[in-house]
């Protein structure tokens, strides 16, 4: 992953050319450009709400997006996925086959998986897990066709890895929050994707199931890029590989060495970052205004 913008804040000696992967490690540790996001600016209603983004995301990358809240990081996920069309710059999906059945060079193009925010989960739909991780197949056939035997040994196999065997018929509204994320993760790796966007998967959970997920996306991680957003920036700073903050424009760091100054600056209040157990947590001291 790599950014072309110039006026950034970050310090990174290393070439920005666009092919050139993000940060050093063992050889396969990253691969082609699989998206190029370049000289984006979007918004609602006239209003801008990011400007000048830059990025490039890798195979097998994980991108941790972070960002004040209103900052635009949600914004940028809904260009990338294809939900919202930017107000210029554009988007390029570097697909190679096979792809996703799209036109070429569009997010249709490229297998994408998508985790959205808990808080976006109808409960109450009656549903089961198979059903759940199943739909994530669904454009893998025809629209009024029954999934096959092959789709549903799949979908079993996508149960087992997630640790959900056994609640195959369990109706969603009877999981656990941590359960749920696991059966909604099975639903966005079903399709086998090139890269799977998570939109604060670590909501509601509590730090037992949220060190389980991310025990997961590490083995995810191996087969696909991966692109996270969240808020608990402790967390985000220790699980990922490269770092983008987003506030209207984008900041790229390479790697996971951001100063608390860096933070400070860039989220407007004092930032300190502790260790906690599996995981650190974040504690945000008092705004200065």
């Amino acid at each position: 992953m790599n950014t072309e913008k110039t006026n950034t804040n970050q310090t990174d000696t290393r070439s920005n050319h666009p092919s050139s992967p993000p940060y050093g490690g063992e050889a396969g540790e990253v691969g082609a450009a699989i998206i190029s996001v370049k000289n984006l600016c979007a918004g609602y209603d006239g209003r801008t709400v990011l400007r000048d983004v830059n990025l490039t995301v890798y195979e097998r990358d994980f991108l941790g997006v972070i960002g004040p809240n209103g900052g635009g990081k949600t914004t940028l996920i809904k260009c990338i996925l294809g939900l919202l069309k930017p107000t210029s710059g554009e988007i390029v999906y570097h697909c190679s086959p096979p792809c996703g059945g799209g036109v070429r060079g569009e997010a249709s193009s490229l297998r994408m998986g998508y985790l959205p925010q808990y808080s976006s989960i109808d409960r109450k739909f009656p549903i089961t897990v198979e059903e759940v991780v199943l739909s994530g197949l669904s454009g893998k056939k025809p629209l009024i066709s029954r999934f096959t035997a092959q789709h549903r040994e799949k979908a079993r196999q996508v149960i087992a890895r997630m640790g959900l065997d056994g609640l195959e018929q369990r109706a969603i509204g009877a999981l656990s929050g941590g359960q749920l994320q696991r059966a909604l993760l099975g639903r966005a790796i079903i399709s086998d994707p090139q890269v799977v966007v998570l939109d604060e998967p670590g909501t509601y959970l509590d730090r037992h199931f949220e060190a389980r997920l991310y025990e997961l996306l590490a083995d995810i991680n191996r087969e696909c890029a991966i692109i996270l957003v969240s808020h608990d920036i402790g967390t985000v700073l220790q699980q990922v590989k490269s770092i983008a903050c987003v506030n209207e424009t984008l900041d790229y760091h390479p790697d996971t060495g951001i100063s608390g100054e860096w933070l400070e600056r860039n989220f407007n209040c004092p930032i300190e970052l502790l260790g906690h157990g599996t995981l650190p947590h974040r504690v945000l001291g008092e705004h200065k205004h």
